[in-house]
């Protein structure tokens, strides 16, 4: 599902038109219909005014829950972070922001 057909879907569950989603995010009604019509792609702020407005997490506007998720094979270390202190929380952040930043890298040089 792409980003305005969860908009439309997130928008009907909390039982607001577009008109009222217009209204308690500040954008325009129009606007709005483009979104969910896919003809227009929101900005950063109208991301972010969409997502409080809706009361939800701005990757939830944007990826589907499978794509929000740590993949399956890493789920029990995932769920066992929180049992870190915050130090060692930040260590793995670290860690693995090295590893992603060496395969980026990587990909591009062999580009």
């Amino acid at each position: 599902m792409g980003f305005p057909e969860r908009l439309s879907q997130i928008r009907k569950e909390k039982n607001l038109s577009v008109p009222d989603l217009a209204k308690i995010s500040s954008i325009h009604a129009v606007q709005l219909r483009r979104y969910e019509k896919g003809e227009s792609q929101p900005t950063l702020d109208a991301l972010r005014k969409l997502a409080v407005a809706l009361n939800v997490p701005g990757d939830e506007l944007l990826f589907d829950a499978e794509e929000r998720r740590p993949p399956k094979n890493f789920l029990i270390q995932f769920n066992a972070l929180s049992q870190l202190s915050d130090e060692d929380q930040k260590s793995v952040r670290t860690i693995i922001d090295g590893l992603l930043i060496r395969s980026q890298a990587k990909q591009l040089l062999d580009e």
